[in-house]
């Protein structure tokens, strides 16, 4: 314990270890069970986002420390509060980001006997956090928000909830804060075992057709340049997962683009053709591996995570390391000899002649304005833009469109696939990289879940853009309906229900809309000189699908082309 002593109420305590734990922002939104607490946020000098609606606070902290790479932290009260602050934790869980979310409980002496705004909020969120705690003692707080702030943030990141009785928060304590943490059965390993890395090094040298296969842990570990030095020290293609995206620069020629059911052709080739798939923290997901049985199915596999767990989760391991990929990365650019162009050249060609065959692509703008058009234009723009998306169509054609040269610059809901994610995500990330240019890239279905976020935007001077490709419908469960269900479009027609351009100028936003190819540019430009907020409605071709695809459960070579022909 640190030797200088303060006697201070519970509430004021919270603040003074968020100064600790050099927190420089909170998302959040206040109610009864948090008055004190408020007052001091009142009194303090840390800055406060005030939301619209607890879901976003949890989404904008997350964007925050997405963007950053420091721990962000979001503020609900209690029952209702609490729970709307669920989806956005499950989010952080399922895409292991770093995230603090404190609650306001009713009294302690209330507590299980349905008082008013209660809920099991630590019950509820068990499944979906890395670890939860309800504060039975004023006098625990320093230590459990220390403890919070470590676990969120080291081995596999991911969120933590601290649950605040409201008495706790008037009780006086003597404040001090510990030095240091230490949990007895929490040790996240970081070095790799050395007798695998020198297994892995031996199998990489004997491998033909090798390929890295890239996810959220080379971001989670800032592990991007380790990454680009190992893939050229073996001569190595390299595909990223979604959520992995920016963690390679997409323009190397070593990049193959993401793989799985909306990947490129090539990269879904090529992990059916390698003889070793090079695993770096990334957890196999079903939208990445389609039929589990035939995936990788001639390669030995090399899996690197930081998370025992994941080990043979879902593909049984050749050989497993658990570690940092940061730390085990450049084990790896030590012990394995470095391998000429020339040895990979059968395969890198290979590889190249896919790229040329099936590259990505679409029909012009005979068809109407095409969001794949307004991407790549995004891109012009500014090519090096923070880009956000919401969960649908946009989300793919994100991925697949803009070029990314470098890390924390993708920002997306990738496992639980979270609609109205984007927007107040995309606040997060302006608030912690405010000289980035951030876009949000939406659709008219997801923008609407947050839209109230434009408020947050305006009050507080977030200049976000968002470019909504307006296709009048739920995009992504259309095209579902289109391929598999005879274009019963059941309930996912949406046309027409909101003026975009009017919404945000009744919150005091720039509105543009464009309809024509010839528009997209000049309102690019328009929204980048404003310095305000800015919403485009980008009316786009209705019914353009997502292409390539793969059919949900099955083999990832088994590939359906969508493009409309001309």
């Amino acid at each position: 314990m640190s030797e200088n002593t303060r006697k201070m109420t519970g509430a004021r305590a919270i603040i003074e270890c968020l100064y600790e734990e050099n927190v420089e922002v909170i998302f959040g939104y206040p109610g009864g069970a948090l008055l004190q607490i408020y007052d001091e946020i009142y009194k303090s000098d840390l800055r406060h986002i005030l939301v619209r609606h607890e879901q976003a606070a949890a989404h904008a902290a997350e964007g925050y420390a997405r963007a950053t790479g420091k721990v962000g932290v979001c503020l609900a009260t209690s029952g209702p509060g609490a729970t709307n602050l669920v989806t956005g934790i499950a989010n952080a869980y399922m895409d292991s980001i770093p995230m603090v979310a404190l609650t306001g409980q009713v009294p302690r002496s209330m507590i299980g006997n349905d008082a008013f705004q209660e809920a099991n909020i630590t019950g509820i969120t068990m499944p979906i956090t890395k670890h939860n705690y309800l504060v039975q003692d004023a006098k625990d707080l320093p230590r459990i928000i220390k403890e919070a702030f470590h676990i969120a943030s080291t081995g596999r990141p991911g969120p933590v909830l601290i649950d605040l009785p409201k008495d706790i928060t008037t009780e006086e304590i003597e404040f001090s804060y510990p030095d240091k943490v230490d949990l007895k059965g929490y040790k996240p390993t970081y070095k790799g075992n050395l007798q695998q890395v020198k297994r892995a090094a031996s199998a990489i040298e004997k491998a033909h057709r090798p390929l890295i296969y890239a996810g959220g842990g080379i971001l989670g570990s800032n592990a991007s340049e380790e990454l680009l030095q190992f893939a050229e020290h073996i001569q190595t293609p390299v595909t990223t997962t979604l959520t992995g995206i920016g963690g390679f620069p997409t323009q190397h020629p070593l990049y193959i683009g993401m793989p799985g059911m909306h990947g490129t052709k090539y990269a879904n080739y090529a992990i059916q053709e390698c003889d070793l798939l090079i695993a770096v923290g990334a957890r196999f997901d079903d939208r990445v591996t389609g039929k589990l049985a035939s995936f990788a199915s001639n390669a030995k596999i090399l899996h690197i995570d930081i998370d025992p767990a994941e080990i043979s989760k879902n593909i049984k391991v050749d050989i497993p390391i658990v570690g940092d990929a940061k730390n085990i990365l450049s084990s790896l650019n030590k012990y394995v000899n470095p391998v000429e162009h020339e040895t990979r050249k059968e395969w890198l060609d290979r590889i190249e002649g896919w790229k040329k065959s099936y590259p990505l692509h679409y029909v012009g703008e005979q068809d109407g304005l095409k969001p794949q058009y307004i991407i790549e234009q995004v891109y012009e723009a500014c090519k090096d833009a923070i880009i956000v998306t919401e969960v649908g169509q946009h989300q793919m054609w994100a991925a697949q469109y803009y070029k990314f040269s470098q890390p924390r610059s993708f920002i997306t809901s990738g496992g639980l696939g979270t609609m109205g994610y984007g927007y107040p995500a995309a606040i997060g990330a302006k608030v912690g990289k405010p000289d980035r240019v951030v876009f949000n890239i939406a659709g008219d279905g997801s923008f609407q879940m947050n839209s109230q976020e434009i408020a947050t935007a305006v009050q507080n001077d977030i200049p976000v853009i968002v470019a909504i490709m307006n296709n009048g419908y739920l995009g992504m469960v259309r095209q579902w309906q289109e391929l598999f269900f005879e274009k019963r479009y059941s309930h996912t027609c949406i046309r027409d229900s909101v003026d975009f351009v009017k919404l945000a100028q009744a919150y005091g936003a720039v509105g543009i809309r464009v309809e024509k190819t010839s528009e997209v540019k000049p309102a690019l430009e328009k929204a980048m000189d404003s310095g305000k907020p800015v919403i485009i409605d980008f009316i786009v071709e209705c019914e353009e699908n997502v292409s390539p695809m793969v059919p949900a459960g099955a083999p990832i070579n088994e590939i359906l082309d969508l493009e409309r022909k001309e």
